[in-house]
């Protein structure tokens, strides 16, 4: 019976203070909401792990590294917070009311962003696919994301304002001019994600070149509004989507799917060192195995040219120059290589002359299309052309330089004191 008084008396007395009545009960909510917290993390979210680890899905690091499964754990001591307020006594309508509008504002959030945690993972488990390099979907998620955002945020000012999400849209839709002003970006690197992705002109990994915005490298990224270019010296260029589609670029994915690549470089010969060969030229370059059938078959083909021309001057008589035999060297040479690729086109000509001597252009495949070796490969040629020139009677044109005049100016104060 004295309990049943010391209670009653306890109730009387705290019915004079209202607050601490009110206080008292949010903070039962509060204890509840923290208590409902520890458990839907410690109890449920832990236990929903341990599951999925057991599964061959859960034996990568993506389910750790994104937390879908924590942020609508977050959702549980929400709900006993929106629900539990109205069982605090003596706490006015208005207090009572932004509470719930508050927690289900931050219910609204936690969906939208497990939802955006959960198409990460959809896109980290699709990159995984070998087909994903060439129907990258991220730009496309992102696009989701931006929908469901807006959504949310439609939704959260709807649940202040007390009005539906579908009227909101409709007082939006006045707006749509204005919104597709600050959307523009957004609309055009949609469309050009589209259309990118429709002609399969990028896929992640092309070599890709592009000079009016300094790019030139790899693709690593490719998103709603930028695509991402690692170039060669390790920098990143971030390109905007449009600009595949607005501006010229280049990509090298048809040379190495090819697994070829083309040779086109030219050596300069000094014109005034091209002349008719002697026979003791011709008898000398005969030691080459390459040379020695080609110089047999066309001294044969001039003789029987020049039958033909018997009765007019010796001048106008065909003869073989040693810039022809060279060619001709050249080409027998890039046949016989290893690292040359003969079913693609091998071409060994002449540009036009200029101011800095005769280019001779030659064009030809190496059998890989991997950077090093095809410069090892380039260079090597190179190497013995240069290096085998002279045999020819041939120079290579070479601007004179300051010691060439050093030299000159030697030479002729000498020949002024000899004289």
């Amino acid at each position: 019976m004295q309990q049943f008084n010391f209670i009653q008396n306890l109730q009387e007395w705290s019915n004079q203070y209202p607050w601490l009545d009110m206080v008292s009960s949010f903070s039962i909510v509060i204890f509840l909401a923290i208590l409902a917290n520890f458990f839907s993390k410690q109890v449920i979210v832990r236990g929903i792990r341990k599951l999925i680890s057991k599964t061959g899905f859960g034996n990568n690091d993506i389910v750790t590294q994104y937390s879908v499964i924590q942020r609508i754990a977050n959702i549980v001591p929400a709900l006993v917070i929106m629900n539990g307020i109205s069982t605090v006594p003596h706490l006015s309508d208005k207090v009572e009311n932004f509470v719930q509008m508050g927690t289900q504002a931050f219910i609204f959030l936690t969906i939208a962003l497990a939802i955006s945690e959960f198409l990460n993972i959809f896109n980290l488990i699709y990159q995984r696919n070998p087909k994903s390099r060439n129907k990258p979907i991220k730009g496309y998620l992102q696009l989701v994301k931006l929908i469901i955002y807006v959504v949310c945020v439609l939704m959260i000012i709807g649940t202040f304002l007390d009005k539906d999400v579908f009227t909101l849209l409709a007082g939006f839709g006045a707006m749509a001019a204005v919104l597709m002003l600050v959307f523009q970006n957004t609309i055009l690197s949609l469309v050009a994600s589209v259309q990118i992705s429709s002609y399969d002109m990028v896929r992640i990994g092309d070599w890709i070149e592009m000079p009016s915005l300094n790019a030139d490298g790899d693709v690593i990224d490719i998103s709603l509004h930028t695509v991402t270019v690692q170039n060669w010296d390790k920098t990143l260029t971030t390109i905007p989507t449009n600009k595949l589609i607005t501006d010229t670029f280049k990509n090298w994915r048809g040379m190495q799917d090819a697994g070829v690549r083309r040779i086109k470089r030219s050596l300069l010969i000094d014109q005034s060192s091209v002349h008719f060969m002697t026979s003791q030229e011709q008898d000398k370059l005969k030691n080459f195995l390459l040379l020695d059938h080609y110089l047999n078959s066309k001294n044969e083909e001039l003789e029987q040219s020049n039958q033909q021309l018997v009765n007019q001057s010796q001048y106008n008589h065909r003869r073989l120059t040693n810039l022809g035999t060279f060619r001709a060297y050249i080409e027998f040479y890039l046949k016989q290589h290893p690292s040359i690729n003969n079913t693609e086109a091998l071409i060994i000509r002449q540009l036009q002359p200029t101011s800095e001597g005769l280019p001779l252009e030659i064009y030809a495949f190496t059998q890989t299309a991997l950077w090093k070796e095809y410069e090892n490969i380039q260079s090597d040629i190179f190497d013995h052309l240069i290096a085998i020139i002279p045999e020819f009677g041939l120079k290579l044109y070479q601007a004179p330089s300051g010691t060439d005049f050093r030299q000159l100016a030697i030479t002729t104060s000498e020949r002024l004191e000899y004289n």
